[in-house]
């Protein structure tokens, strides 16, 4: 199932920059009423609207602060304002995990949730210009003028690197180089790196902890992709403050291949000859291999 989180960060490319100050008083959110337990249930008269964001900590946690830029673990029900209709939820799924961004995701998010601590239950009132704006989200059945309402369980912040002891790569690959906060930025040929591959592959360089990844997650990573052997780097997230969060069926064959089965808190690197890459597309990687290191933070 997509989810609205998922579905706002293509809108919030479009709609950055929009909307006011937020209201983290909750003055405007008397008229809600949330009840349950582990499952919230949210309650109110049709016909609800917001001029700004309105945000009030229903159960204070006492876990870290959270801060733009981070990303984090959480689960989340929502409702739209104007018809008191449900239109989505995880809690009977799984957490979702997202980076707190204006540059990745809609701005009545970031607004509710930034300042707030890990372990909090925090419900939120967004309005369309803090949300999808004069598009709405068809697919949830959210107009241009409707507010949404939501109330977030805070679970986790996602680490924004791997730690841990570094092995070398195969003698055949290029060595991976650092820059000078130890984050991955590159791949150096080496006299005995191989010319060409023609396999997809997956060598750990650091090993993790945590769960295997699944085909059907979502996996959040930072990475940078080089054209191998000593091409250009034409991709990181490192320099983009956030890591990137994707589900692997939206990833290329290499990426959703090799990642499958690797644990969470591990930093590996992965060859993508053209046929697992870009192959068959209009980019101008389509008939380069590619060598990409991962950090994998999370999957969920």
């Amino acid at each position: 199932m997509r989810r609205i989180l998922l579905a706002s960060i293509a809108a919030s490319l479009v709609l950055a920059g929009c909307g006011g100050s937020d209201g983290k008083d909750g003055a405007g959110l008397s008229a809600i009423k949330v009840t349950g337990g582990k499952t919230p249930k949210v309650t109110f008269d049709k016909g609800f609207e917001v001029a700004k964001t309105e945000s009030k900590v229903l159960k204070k946690g006492g876990g870290d602060t959270i801060e733009e830029g981070d990303s984090i673990k959480l689960d989340y029900v929502g409702v739209n304002g104007t018809t008191a209709k449900l239109f989505d939820s995880t809690y009977a799924a799984s957490p979702q995990t997202v980076a707190l961004s204006k540059d990745t995701i809609l701005a009545g998010f970031v607004k509710g949730l930034e300042g707030r601590k890990v372990g909090s239950r925090v419900l939120v009132a967004i309005p369309p210009t803090d949300g999808f704006g004069e598009q709405g989200q068809p697919s949830f059945e959210i107009g241009k003028a409707d507010t949404m309402v939501l109330v977030f369980d805070i679970r986790s912040k996602v680490p924004t690197e791997v730690t841990g002891d570094a092995k070398a790569l195969p003698s055949s690959l290029p060595k991976l180089k650092l820059d000078g906060d130890k984050h991955p930025s590159g791949f150096t040929p080496t006299a005995t790196t191989k010319k060409k591959q023609t396999k997809a592959s997956s060598h750990t360089v650091i090993q993790g902890d945590g769960a295997k990844v699944k085909a059907d997650q979502s996996v959040t990573v930072q990475y940078v992709g080089q054209v191998y052997p000593d091409g250009k780097v034409f991709d990181t997230s490192w320099t983009k403050g956030v890591p990137f969060t994707q589900s692997l069926g939206g990833l290329i064959k290499c990426w959703q291949s090799e990642l499958v089965g690797q644990k969470v808190g591990s930093r590996v690197v992965l060859v993508c000859p053209p046929d697992t890459a870009y192959a068959g597309t209009e980019s101008e990687l389509k008939d380069d291999t590619l060598i990409f290191a991962i950090d994998l933070l999370d999957a969920s």
